[in-house]
């Protein structure tokens, strides 16, 4: 399989609307010991169809961010716009609605399930959101999971559970099934972080040919400053504040 991976100094159009918008979101939590700020006034535009790193020591409020970008966490000051869309204007049923239409999700620890097997785990996001043909592809569920599990290298592996596939294919059973619903945007946590290298720079590679291809945002939580390099803008986060965005 041929991989090509983006030059970061070539850019899409920089009046690419924005997909998402982090407007002035700040996290805090309250409990004995007193009151811990996780993020202050956040705030940034990503335009659709581009790379994004945020990278940052650990603890700096990441995958906070990265979960208040999909709604899955609530921020205690501000909002974001999904698709133009106030997300925290809504309640938690219309948030999952939105995702279900317009997100993907890549996990450092694969977060697939271990009763089904790699077929039916990337149809599983279009029977809960209902596709029967297919909302966007025109096909019915079991041929598109079939047809992005051939596009990740795994046509021989339909049939197989999570606990006899490699994290390696693990992971790209993870990747098919975020892009098996067409998302306008994919959230990656570490999607490299369990995988040893060789494995990684593949996973990676593949992760931004299908973002080449599909014109999907991707926003990626890493530590790897090779992965954060070939993004096309990185947010450096520090004790909960962007402390650079270039």
């Amino acid at each position: 399989m041929s991989i090509t991976v983006p030059n970061p100094s070539v850019s899409r159009s920089e009046s690419a609307p924005a997909i998402i918008s982090v407007q002035h979101v700040s996290k805090s939590v309250t409990d004995s010991t007193g009151t811990l700020d996780i993020l202050r006034d956040i705030h940034f535009d990503l335009p659709s169809g581009q790379t994004t790193a945020i990278v940052g020591a650990s603890g700096s409020g990441k995958s906070t961010l990265l979960s208040i970008i999909a709604g899955l966490d609530t921020p205690t000051q501000g909002t974001v716009r999904l698709a133009g869309v106030d997300m925290f204007a809504m309640d938690e049923d219309a948030r999952a609605a939105l995702r279900a239409q317009k997100v993907g999700f890549v996990f450092q620890s694969f977060q697939l399930m271990g009763n089904l097997t790699a077929l039916e785990n990337v149809m599983l996001p279009l029977e809960l959101r209902g596709d029967k043909e297919g909302d966007k592809t025109g096909m019915k569920p079991r041929q598109a999971a079939t047809e992005m599990l051939q596009r990740v290298g795994l046509g021989e592996r339909l049939n197989h559970y999570p606990k006899v596939l490699s994290g390696g294919e693990q992971q790209r059973v993870a990747l098919a099934r975020a892009f098996v619903v067409q998302p306008d945007v994919l959230l990656a946590d570490e999607p490299t972080g369990s995988l040893d290298f060789a494995t990684g720079e593949r996973v990676m590679a593949l992760m931004f040919e299908l973002n080449q291809e599909r014109g999907t945002a991707l926003v990626l939580v890493t530590h790897d400053r090779n992965i954060a390099a070939r993004c096309q803008t990185r947010i450096t986060i520090d004790a909960g504040r962007v402390v650079e965005q270039r």
